[in-house]
């Protein structure tokens, strides 16, 4: 089950990512560009932000996919483990930076 969480998560973050079949522009239009209630269009709705969120849902498909193979493939799903978590370190960096910036922005 894991395993199949983990491949359907890496498969979203691949095709946002790369924005396949317009699956990225879509999102970005009916989703992360549109208001929250009172919250106003954040980083996800900039294609920086976009990227990078997408980047994180592809980080946690790959330590999805690692914790399920740990019983059969111990390196492989170590090094899916470690590769998620500092990919999704790193990411997560970058979009809380992009967060402040974007709410620190001045209003137009």
């Amino acid at each position: 089950m894991l395993l199949a969480i983990g491949v359907l998560l890496c498969a979203a973050g691949l095709a946002l990512l790369v924005n396949l079949l317009g699956a990225g522009d879509y999102v970005m239009r009916r989703v992360t560009s549109r208001y929250l209630g009172s919250l106003p269009p954040g980083f996800a709705a900039s294609k920086r932000g976009f990227r990078i969120y997408a980047t994180l849902v592809l980080a946690v498909g790959l330590m999805c996919v690692g914790l399920s193979l740990v019983e059969r493939a111990l390196p492989l799903a170590a090094g899916l483990i470690v590769l998620g978590a500092v990919v999704f370190g790193i990411a997560s960096v970058v979009a809380i930076a992009g967060e402040v910036e974007t709410a620190r922005r001045p209003k137009s």
